[in-house]
């Protein structure tokens, strides 16, 4: 199970991979899970945090409300009673179990969503789930003993977060890609000026690494070469 440890100590476990990237963040005084992956692992996810955790997680952060992130929500937060956080804009999808799709970024994605996405959508709902906190642009950890941030990073979509921990480390969910070598360009995307945005704000905090929900890490050279070329595109 890959770990990463910043410099204060605060660990980073990825404790489920494969179709998407789940994250459990530990300090001393509290436990954050971002993101849940998608539902059929349910049981799968329970396992391992019940082994990793200890029987104990007080918060769950969603990155988004798309399946393959929030389709265990409800799941976990029956288990553990946890806070559940998600962006104010996504609280009705988490509310509703509903997956409304985003835009491809490329001809080869935008075909496949002009022709399935309205049919695909009404397959992966999931059970619905209330969240107790709804963030606007960014929610503070550090009163609950995590020195991190949840920051609003739209592109993906309208109310996508990402959590940066100890200004070193970022778990960005899918506004970055870490599937092909030096590319971290998603296939998927609402909104391209605002990833854009979004990327230059995950620069501005001084993180080094950046841990994408599907694939493997990104570097800051990596991020910074591709947000060069994204500007290029857009202007």
């Amino acid at each position: 199970m890959k770990s990463y440890i910043t410099s204060p100590g605060t660990r980073i476990q990825l404790i489920a991979g494969g179709r998407s990237n789940v994250f459990l963040v530990s300090a001393a005084k509290y436990r954050l899970l971002v993101d849940t992956g998608p539902r059929y692992k349910g049981s799968q996810l329970i396992g391992v945090l019940q082994k990793e955790a200890g029987g104990r997680m007080d918060g769950l952060l969603l990155t988004h409300t798309h399946f393959d992130h929030a389709g265990n929500a409800r799941l976990v937060k029956d288990t553990f009673g946890c806070e559940v956080f998600v962006h104010q804009s996504e609280e009705a999808f988490l509310l509703s179990g509903d997956c409304p799709l985003p835009a491809g970024t490329n001809a080869f994605t935008k075909l496949l969503i002009n022709a399935f996405g309205k049919a695909a959508s009404r397959q992966v709902r999931y059970p619905s789930c209330k969240a107790e906190t709804n963030i606007n642009e960014q929610f503070s950890f550090i009163d609950k003993g995590l020195n991190a941030i949840a920051l609003h990073t739209p592109g993906h979509t309208a109310g996508s977060l990402s959590l940066v921990v100890d200004q070193e480390i970022a778990l960005t969910g899918d506004i970055l890609f870490g599937i092909f070598p030096g590319n971290c360009f998603p296939p998927f995307g609402d909104n391209i000026s605002q990833l854009a945005d979004s990327w230059q704000m995950l620069l501005s905090t001084g993180a080094a690494l950046f841990l994408p929900s599907h694939g493997w890490p990104v570097s800051r050279n990596t991020l910074e070469k591709n947000l060069k070329k994204l500007k290029r595109q857009i202007h």
